[in-house]
């Protein structure tokens, strides 16, 4: 395979296609990420590469026997630890996707290995902070905690240690409605750990904490780190994501040590966390499972996912609608009761609803329940989440943005879009991922219609998963 620079020409060749580099997405101590986009293909989803980069050759002795391997060692050690874990993980939905690997012949310091992977959306370390320390709805929380002990439980039977899980590594699947695990360069097979220095700073499990500092001081450690590394750093998540806090420097207190059961007790009966009003002592009763300090009491990810918690039927904030990516578009209050009732009138609705959705994208299923919970509301799902965002209401592209206006004229539903725009009527607010240029011609306005929305795409790039959010407010049922 061939490529180029990545800060020349953003073009680069692998897999046998043609791919646009279009901005840097992250980057560690020995590998960068990159967005990329399929040229000459507009509907191939986007893509994310993983390139481990070899460090600038370096002058000098030739390395003493038992010396640590060069860096350009370590960032193929690297990309082959992370490419056979990925292969041999391949297929679970809760788990990013290994497209392909190619070689970049042309990178800056020689050639460079790479990852093709799948592009995911927004972190648990983005939902985080726009959470204004007040943490997150129990309908996120427990959709991250099931998702990701699914792909624990998984890569656990399978043999494999993630050893690096934290809000960074999970990231929302707008395709498939879920939460997945990314980053498995510190992975290991259980019982056959090769990196002494594993998990970050703040979600470090007891076991691997003391490994580490053996580690530093050149001892060998008695206790092997386990499956059981991963429980902690995901009771420890799950803590963040309940108090909207940083737990780093509270786990490594004394009193921690010493008493963290209480601590949980402190954090779970705070006035301050948004979850205060909701019975929430089956989440504590779970993280606490995770969370003992004897990695043998620790519950492993298929018993945690049998937790009452698991059992309670949460519904969505519309603050969780607005800030993750989605294929399903809903409309609120559609309809009133008496045309529930009648079985005529309900089915031509349908159609006509069915009918004018079908003008913008290929409708998979449409359903209006006439009975709680849902009764009256309207669930449309696209083919695929290139052309939507989930909210009451949503819409990905500029002819989206006007057929909804339309819908929402022809339903009587009094709506607006939060954040000030004079393109469209009300109000707009760009999603999480930035939201992008679009001129007054594109959305068919004239020159009443703003320049900007605040962000770095253009409306073209709007389709795949970063799309205005529409909010139903002051709702009214349909004549």
């Amino acid at each position: 395979m061939s490529g180029c620079v990545w800060g020349a020409a953003p073009l680069l060749e692998a897999l046998g296609r043609l791919w646009e580099v279009q901005a840097p997405l992250g980057s560690g101590s020995s590998a960068s990420v990159y967005r990329v986009r399929c040229c000459g293909d507009p509907r191939a989803p986007p893509g994310a590469v993983k390139e481990f980069v070899p460090p600038p050759p370096r002058l000098g002795p030739a390395r003493r026997p038992g010396a640590r391997p060069p860096a350009a060692d370590c960032a193929e050690y690297g990309f082959r630890k992370e490419r056979a874990a990925l292969e041999s993980l391949r297929g679970h939905r809760n788990i990013v996707t290994l497209y392909g690997v190619f070689t970049n012949h042309y990178s800056a310091n020689g050639p460079s290995r790479c990852l093709l992977l799948e592009l995911l959306d927004i972190s648990v370390s983005e939902l985080l902070l726009h959470s204004s320390n007040q943490g997150c709805s129990m309908w996120m929380i427990q959709h991250c905690a099931r998702d990701v002990l699914e792909a624990l439980a998984f890569l656990h039977h399978k043999g494999y240690v993630h050893a690096d899980l934290k809000p960074r590594n999970i990231l929302w699947s707008a395709e498939e409605e879920c939460f997945k695990l990314i980053d498995f360069g510190l992975s290991f097979k259980e019982g056959n750990q090769d990196v002494k220095y594993i998990q970050t700073d703040g979600y470090r499990a007891p076991e691997a904490e003391l490994q580490n500092c053996l580690a530093q001081a050149g001892l060998p450690s008695e206790t092997e780190c386990t499956s059981a590394v991963d429980l902690w750093s995901l009771g420890i998540v799950l803590l963040e994501m309940f108090s909207g806090m940083k737990l780093k420097h509270t786990v490594q207190s004394q009193e921690w040590k010493t008493n963290s059961s209480a601590i949980i007790d402190r954090i779970f009966a705070s006035e301050g966390v948004v979850n205060s009003a909701i019975p929430t002592y089956h989440l504590r009763d779970l993280i606490k499972s995770m969370l003992h300090c004897d990695q043998g009491k620790r519950a492993s990810a298929e018993k945690a996912l049998c937790s009452p918690f698991f059992s309670i039927p949460f519904a969505p904030h519309i603050e969780d609608l607005v800030m993750l990516p989605t294929p399903v578009l809903r409309l609120l209050n559609v309809l009133s009761d008496a045309s529930l009732q009648c079985e005529e009138e309900y089915e031509d609705i349908l159609e006509d609803i069915r009918e004018e959705c079908q003008k913008y994208g290929p409708v998979v299923s449409l359903l209006i329940p006439k009975e709680n919970p849902g009764k009256g509301q309207v669930s449309e799902q696209r083919e695929e989440a290139a052309y939507s965002h989930v909210c009451f209401m949503c819409c990905g592209t500029a002819a989206h943005i006007l057929a909804i206006f339309w819908l929402m004229t022809e339903l009587k539903i009094a709506g607006y879009l939060e954040g000030q725009h004079r393109f469209l009527p009300g109000y707009v607010r760009p999603s999480l991922g930035g939201l992008q240029t679009a001129s007054a011609g594109e959305l068919g306005y004239g020159r009443e219609g703003g320049k900007t929305m605040g962000g770095r795409r253009s409306i073209e790039d709007v389709e795949h998963h970063h799309t205005f959010s529409v909010l139903a407010k002051y709702a009214a049922l349909r004549n």
